[in-house]
């Protein structure tokens, strides 16, 4: 027992030593791959782009995708997720602010059609202190308490903050051009990739990027086109189940607590998968128009993280009782969510 104790010890100092190395490195992180979105872009408009059939016809989709990309990595990386302490975020003006079908104020931004409305229930964070709505979770990394915390991000695509209410959508949405960039340059850039490579019969290579540079930039799009495109489906399953990376992890817990007294788990966030997706991208009749998925345009979240949409009739989760729910666990603990 004595023993197991120190393991356990022995791995929480490697968590918190790897969690100050990834804080640390964060910065870098967002530099290499703003370096390599950059690369990237100019390897498909300077050596695929030209060659395309229909050129005015073909550019403007390309440049919307690559504006996309580039403005939702920017919005991801610069917006703070939303934090437990912090006023509620508000409106902004000005061209790259969507407006949506009916004017609202701060605080629950979602109409009552169809969707109830409960304010959150609030507890104390056993980490900081501070009082915090449901669905909060505290990260070890930034050391607050993230409304709707899904994870904090050095790595894979690398935004260097959490992912949360604020800016949760502008990483699905950069996620999802990322894999259209990536997809569009492996399969368009395919016989390029084999001239540079040396397997066709032309020894000429006319463009600006150096054909090393084309290879390994056509290789890591094939590899970043597969392993997001996993992570992007992972988290668009998560947004149509109502829950995030952290609750999808505490749901298979309260499943097992509830089947271990004869009991079923109900998520009250899961308003089915149509609602889900429209409450987490905030679109339809009466909130913001469609297009602004292929526009880069800031919008609203449907709230401001202190009231959520659940069921109809569901106050909690079914199958748990008060006190079951899990939280941000002490170090000494081992069940750590954040």
């Amino acid at each position: 027992m004595l023993c197991a104790r120190h393991v356990f010890r022995c791995f929480k100092w490697l968590e918190r030593a790897g969690d100050r190395i990834t804080g640390a490195a964060g910065p870098y992180f967002v530099g290499l791959a703003v370096i390599l979105q950059t690369i990237g872009a100019a390897s498909f408009f300077t050596v695929i782009q030209p060659s395309l059939p229909l050129r005015w016809l073909t550019t403007p989709p390309c440049v919307l995708i690559a504006l996309n990309l580039f403005t939702h990595y920017y919005y991801v990386c610069t917006l703070p997720p939303g934090f437990a302490q912090d006023e509620a975020l508000l409106p902004g003006s000005g061209r790259l602010w969507a407006s949506p079908s009916q004017r609202t104020s701060a605080g629950v931004r979602w109409s009552n059609r169809g969707i109830t409305l409960l304010t959150a229930s609030t507890t104390a964070c056993r980490r900081c202190g501070l009082m915090r709505p449901e669905r909060a979770h505290h990260c070890r990394i930034c050391g607050r308490c993230v409304l709707k915390y899904d994870h904090h991000c050095p790595l894979p695509v690398g935004i260097n903050q959490c992912v949360g209410l604020n800016n949760e959508r502008h990483f699905v949405l950069f996620m999802a051009y990322l894999v259209l960039s990536t997809f569009f340059l492996s399969i368009l850039g395919y016989s390029q990739a084999l001239e540079a490579v040396g397997l066709t019969y032309s020894n000429n290579w006319p463009y600006v990027v150096p054909q090393l540079a084309y290879i390994l930039t056509y290789m890591l799009s094939v590899v970043i086109c597969i392993a997001v495109f996993i992570m992007l489906s992972w988290h668009l399953w998560g947004i149509a189940r109502g829950e995030t990376t952290v609750e999808a992890q505490d749901h298979e817990v309260y499943k097992r607590i509830a089947r271990a007294r004869g009991d079923n788990f109900v998520n009250s966030f899961d308003l089915g998968k149509s609602t889900n997706l429209r409450l987490f991208f905030n679109i339809g009749p009466d909130r913001y128009p469609w297009y602004t998925l292929i526009l880069p345009l800031r919008i609203m979240p449907y709230t401001d993280g202190r009231s959520w949409a659940r069921r109809e009739g569901f106050q909690r989760h079914q199958g748990i009782q008060e006190g079951e729910e899990l939280t941000d666990d002490d170090d000494d603990d081992g069940n750590d969510d954040a």
